[in-house]
């Protein structure tokens, strides 16, 4: 389907449909972000969207699956986009989509790609290396894993291959977002802006290893373990122990040093927050959120009796939610405020 004779306004009104199937939780929370940069976030968050379900769609064969994965990455690597590919990648992905949020991303695809190129040179390259980087994370996902169950359980080799992939898949969206925001908003034009990501790259890595932790045991059923086995050895454990949920308690030690490493990612993500200046209050609350969010779920980890349970998912509440951007909105993301709250949360989790 191929937009019609467009506005800037029809461009938003797509945007704000697709975001609205495809992440009512990021839809929402998008109102935070500064306007500046709203349309390329959202952009890009689809983008990802759309080649995290290429990588995930497991109706496909494997070799498939990174072909298309190839072809979609190539889009932001060429000028211009190869249209013939990018229909090839809908006839493959589309007739194997069960979730409709999903199959409707896919068939506006062309319509993401549109608007992607109407963007300014400087955003179309952030965003190529934004999606460059990330694809590289799904490939490492397919090819280091090779299967997508627990007879063929795989784990990461080392503690370096864990932080690599940390930076792929979410690392380089701390990249991502300080180049955006210090090319869009003058507030920012004290920042050292090389500096200022890299410590952005430490965040993503947090947000993405407490993503790890609460979604561990799912991630075992499907062949995958991002536990290093260094660490599981150390404890005398291998990947096919933690199918075991009595297995929690030889692991716990494990799982201390990884919601510590988790924590101390988050604390540089927290200093990289209160570095915004404070007339930026939409920027600080787009940052606090997630760290604070990330607090707490990486509190129920350490806690949690089930951890090792597939049929279990470690959430926080929603009243958690709301009460965490009630506080943070209503002071106006101060930053004392704020620090309190990490404070508390940080202490009631190590």
């Amino acid at each position: 389907m191929a937009l019609p004779a467009d506005t800037g306004s029809d461009k938003r009104a797509l945007l704000r449909d697709l975001l609205r199937r495809v992440s009512r939780l990021f839809y929402t929370t998008l109102v935070v972000v500064p306007s500046v940069v709203r349309d390329q976030v959202s952009l890009s968050y689809l983008f990802a969207r759309a080649a995290d379900t290429i990588a995930d769609t497991d109706l496909i064969d494997r070799p498939r699956r990174l072909e298309c994965l190839h072809r979609f990455r190539a889009q932001f690597a060429v000028d211009p986009v190869r249209w013939e590919d990018v229909r090839a990648i809908q006839a493959v992905l589309i007739p194997c989509q069960t979730d409709s949020a999903e199959r409707t991303l896919l068939e506006r695809l062309e319509d993401c790609f549109r608007l992607y190129l109407d963007f300014s040179p400087e955003d179309r390259a952030r965003v190529q290396r934004l999606m460059i980087t990330l694809t590289n994370g799904m490939e490492m996902d397919l090819t280091v894993f090779p299967g997508d169950s627990v007879s063929r359980l795989t784990a990461l080799k080392t503690l370096e291959e864990l932080d690599q992939y940390t930076y792929l898949v979410a690392g380089c969206v701390g990249e991502f977002w300080t180049d955006l925001i210090c090319g869009h908003l003058s507030s920012l034009r004290s920042w050292k802006a090389a500096d200022m990501a890299r410590i952005g790259v430490r965040f993503g890595k947090g947000l993405q290893m407490t993503n790890i932790l609460k979604d561990l045991s799912r991630d075992l059923q499907r062949g995958r373990c991002y536990v290093p086995e260094p660490l599981l050895q150390e404890s005398g454990l291998t990947p096919a122990d933690l199918l075991k949920k009595d297995a929690l308690t030889a692991f716990r030690p494990v799982l201390k040093r990884l919601v510590a490493m988790a924590l101390e990612h988050l604390d540089q993500g927290w200093l990289y927050t209160l570095a915004i200046p404070r007339q930026e209050v939409r920027l600080r609350l787009a940052c606090m959120w997630p760290i604070l969010s990330a607090g707490e779920t990486l509190r129920l980890v350490l806690r949690s009796p089930d951890l090792l349970d597939p049929t279990v998912t470690v959430k926080i509440s929603r009243g958690s939610v709301y009460r965490m951007i009630g506080l943070t909105t209503l002071t106006g993301a101060c930053g004392y405020a704020g620090t309190a709250m990490w404070g508390r949360i940080r202490k009631q989790t190590v």
